[in-house]
């Protein structure tokens, strides 16, 4: 089986209080990056470990990868495409929950791994 370039990782959490969390994460060192608090959801980073916390946005915690980014959210000259890794998935005999629409762009793939956690591929370019 070949290495599929996934992009960047975080991991999304669905969270209760954003306030709350952003300030525990803080105190762990993490600092935002990203997001915008008021409409609940906020990207941290420490170093190259990055996380979101979403409020009220999905039911579950979720893995994220983001083709086209490196993990310092930087875009990269060179990346497979998410329509590309919808088809590697697909050949790989996983079951897509939702694919890429359009040609190029912006777009994303779901799936459920064996234990029910989400994944999200999303990519923003």
């Amino acid at each position: 089986m070949s290495t599929i370039n996934l992009g960047a990782f975080c991991i999304s959490l669905a969270v209760k209080d954003i306030h709350a969390s952003k300030a525990f994460y803080e105190k762990l060192g993490f600092a935002q990056t990203g997001g915008n608090i008021d409409q609940n959801w906020v990207v941290l980073r420490n170093e190259e470990k990055v996380i979101g916390l979403f409020q009220g946005m999905f039911e579950k915690n979720m893995l994220t990868f983001n083709p086209g980014w490196n993990q310092l959210a930087q875009p990269v000259d060179e990346f497979t495409d998410v329509r590309e890794i919808a088809q590697q998935l697909s050949a790989n005999g996983l079951q897509l929950e939702s694919t890429p629409k359009g040609e190029s762009g912006p777009a994303y793939i779901t799936l459920t791994d064996p234990d029910g956690n989400p994944v999200l591929i999303d990519q923003h370019r």
